[in-house]
């Protein structure tokens, strides 16, 4: 695979000044990644940019599911839960090493909005609706079997359960890599590169993008035919921005999410918690190396970038996890961590933020730009499909084109192709001998990167922790410039440690300092941000 590095930025910079783009793309979440990854398996000449980090928005900040839906059945939002199940098949296959299967349980109780026979139709019309494809079908169980399977369980005028199939991924990961694949197929892109003006030409029709670079603040006009915005609950501040005249079209929500060490809160699969009056619906999600409960959902109208999670969204989350686990006794002594983020949910008639659809929406200008905006994690794929077909109605682009059709079912990379992931854990005690490295860390890299891990572990001679290695590969790979941006969207240490990676610190950032050239007061000065990072993200506590 490329070098896709801080060096890899350089020369992007030079061919984004330099060159004409048939899709130039603002945003670098996953709807971004995902239409740079299809675009440019098609043949289109691509450029992106990403005003701050690579998924630092909405895409780091969800429940982490891959997902149909089950409470859309509730909106009658079958043709929404049909395309997600479908996607979710797929993302099974072209993201093994992200997209990982995992059992949900439904807990229901006299008081319970939907009582054991409705909920069992649901569970019929989401086998269905996934054309029987789901990893293990669905499964009623009594009070009692709720229990031996759940001990935790709030007991008292518990009904039963029901037991279903969905997933959890890396949402952070899973744009790096969507974005590692678009690099791979020629797509030129850049962090930290903030648009700010537009220029057309005499047609009226868009012509390029002016941005500037935020670690150098140097400037650069991007030529390209057709625009496309993809940054999510950032829409209509760009549009007002860019526009003179620009209707609204969002309806943000805020979620938090808090996250706890899996021996606190001792999870055999994730719990659905259906709050028993309104229409929220709040999971308890054990991953491997934690668990994390949420969401909220309530409108929000300050900036994306300013969103926190505050005492009153951590108050609501733990009452409901006391209710469903009351012998576990969880108090905020118990967080490890919490995130916030903002939904770009598109405005409608609802009564309420949880009634609000999570379909998406694309439009086009006719001056040469597409919108894209709301949408689930789900479906980025087929999203991102949808948008380069309607991008493409807007020009010609003759024989360039290599295939008219979306290529995007392919795996991410040629290391997690399904039986080369599948293989790579029985090398996983002959890599870690050869390397001289325990077991446990040749487990996690292999989970992570499948048959990519000995070509990880071979450049990564000397360096002592897992962490370290991860770190080396994340500035070879995922355009990874910062300590931060490393520290909450590559690896798990903020949001799974007690000390949020601290212990690491220091041998982590030597490896930063080494590889991009800091001196030591640069590099202090990523150590302090890093720890106001923390502060400001948990300054509830």
């Amino acid at each position: 695979m490329k070098e896709n590095s801080y060096r890899t930025r350089e020369e992007n910079k030079k061919k984004l000044a330099s060159e004409k783009f048939d899709l130039v793309i603002i945003g670098g979440g996953i709807n971004g990644a995902g239409v740079a990854r299809d675009a440019s398996l098609r043949g289109l000449k691509v450029a992106l940019v990403e005003a701050r980090d690579f998924a630092s928005g909405t895409s780091s900040r969800s429940s982490k599911l891959i997902h149909g839906g089950l409470r859309y059945l509730e909106n009658y939002d079958f043709k929404l839960v049909f395309e997600a199940l479908n996607e979710r098949t797929k993302l099974f296959g072209i993201a093994p090493h992200l997209v990982h299967p995992l059992r949900f349980m439904i807990p229901l109780y006299a008081s319970s909005r939907v009582g054991m026979f409705k909920m069992g139709l649901g569970m019929w019309a989401y086998d269905v609706l996934a054309l029987f494809q789901a990893p293990e079908f669905h499964e009623r169980l009594s009070a009692k079997t709720t229990l031996g399977r759940m001990p935790i369980v709030n007991s008292h005028d518990l009904k039963g359960s029901y037991v279903y199939s969905d997933a959890y991924m890396d949402d952070d990961r899973l744009v790096h890599e969507t974005l590692r694949s678009a690099h791979e197929a020629g797509a030129v892109f850049a962090n930290y590169m903030k648009a700010s003006e537009i220029r057309w030409d005499e047609k009226g029709q868009f012509q390029s993008l002016l941005v500037q670079d935020t670690e150098t603040q140097e400037k650069i006009w991007i030529q390209g035919q057709h625009l496309v915005s993809t940054v999510g609950p950032w829409t209509d501040q760009l549009g007002h921005a860019l526009f003179k005249k620009w209707e609204d079209v969002l309806r943000p929500t805020k979620g938090i999410h808090l996250t706890f060490l899996k021996e606190r809160l001792p999870l055999s699969s994730a719990v659905v918690m259906a709050a028993e009056k309104g229409d929220r619906i709040v999971f308890g999600i054990p991953r491997h190396e934690m668990v994390i409960v949420g969401t909220t959902d309530t409108d929000y109208k300050g900036s994306p970038s300013d969103v926190v999670t505050e005492s009153e969204d951590v108050e609501y989350l733990l009452s409901i996890v006391n209710s469903y686990f009351p012998g576990a006794d969880i108090r905020k002594e118990d967080i490890v961590a919490s995130y916030a983020g903002v939904r770009p949910l598109v405005r409608d008639d609802s009564s309420s933020e949880g009634k609000t659809s999570r379909e998406h929406l694309i439009w086009g200008d006719p001056r040469g730009i597409t919108f894209i905006a709301g949408g689930k994690y789900t479906t980025y794929r087929l999203v991102a499909q949808q948008v380069v077909d309607a991008a493409l109605h807007s020009f010609d682009l003759g024989d360039r084109v290599r295939f008219y059709k979306s290529q995007s079912n392919q795996p991410l990379n040629m290391y997690v192709e399904s039986e080369k992931y599948r293989q790579a854990f029985y090398q996983i005690e002959a890599w870690a001998e050869y390397f001289a490295r325990s077991i446990e860390d040749v487990r996690w890299l292999t989970e992570r990167y499948g048959a990519e891990t000995p070509s990880i572990l071979e450049k990564a001679q000397g360096l002592e922790s897992v962490w370290e290695v991860e770190a080396l590969q994340a500035i070879h790979h995922t355009m990874c410039l910062h300590l931060t941006d490393f520290m909450t969207r590559r690896v798990p240490l903020f949001l799974a440690t007690r000390e949020h990676g601290r212990p690491f610190l220091s041998a982590i950032a030597r490896v930063f300092q080494r590889e991009l050239g800091w001196d030591e007061s640069q590099m202090l000065s990523e150590i302090q941000n890093y720890q106001e990072h923390i502060k400001r993200e948990l300054h509830w506590m």
